[in-house]
């Protein structure tokens, strides 16, 4: 029987898996920060949570950068690659959404739609990047805009705050609807999650 090594699975991790780890990390943070934030109102706290997606979009650059570099390609590394933007790209933005102001019963359908399409988006990529490469096994394009597109959305956001339109100050106001709220700002995430979901929206892949 071979001998068990301690850590075994995290021992066997390429340079490219770690770094795409460290976007999960900095997704993981970004909520976590968010909540810290609804928990002491310290908008220091809630700026770190604006600044973590963007840093896991660093290293969502740089892990298939490496891997590329290091000719590294395995069932694993797409899967953990998927999963850590989940977070940084899915979760972590329609937290930050929920912290700002966006907390009517019909946003949170709204956002629970928009991580749902990111799931099913990067699911679907895992699935067909197969059947869409080329003979060097290069995926040409993306089909639906990749997930990290919605650090757009946490960028305004950001300008929001900056501006201290947040809160009940949101652009467009507040609506009821069938006895819950609704802010029409809202609508900027089920855009972004039905271009993610879009199958005849084609993206080239650089």
């Amino acid at each position: 029987m071979p001998r068990r090594r301690h850590f075994s699975m995290i021992r066997d991790f390429s340079l490219a898996d770690l770094i795409t780890l460290a976007n999960g990390f900095a997704g993981m943070g970004a909520v976590l920060a968010t909540l810290q934030y609804m928990d002491t109102h310290d908008r220091r706290i809630l700026w770190i949570a604006f600044a973590l997606p963007l840093v896991a979009m660093v290293f969502d650059f740089l892990d298939g950068r490496v891997a590329r570099w290091r000719h590294l390609s395995s069932p694993l590394g797409r899967e953990l690659d998927s999963l850590a933007d989940l977070i940084s790209f899915g979760v972590a933005p329609a937290v930050l959404a929920f912290a700002v102001g966006l907390r009517g019963a019909w946003d949170a359908v709204v956002l629970v739609y928009f991580v749902s399409c990111g799931l099913s988006r990067l699911a679907r990529y895992n699935v067909t990047a197969e059947e869409m490469a080329d003979d060097s096994g290069k995926v040409r394009f993306y089909e639906g805009t990749p997930i990290p597109t919605s650090v757009i959305l946490v960028a305004l956001l950001a300008v929001l705050t900056w501006f201290d339109l947040v809160g009940v100050r949101l652009p467009f106001g507040r609506w009821r609807i069938l006895g819950g709220s609704f802010h029409p700002l809202v609508l900027l995430f089920a855009a972004s999650g039905t271009a993610m979901i879009s199958k005849t929206l084609r993206i080239p892949k650089p």
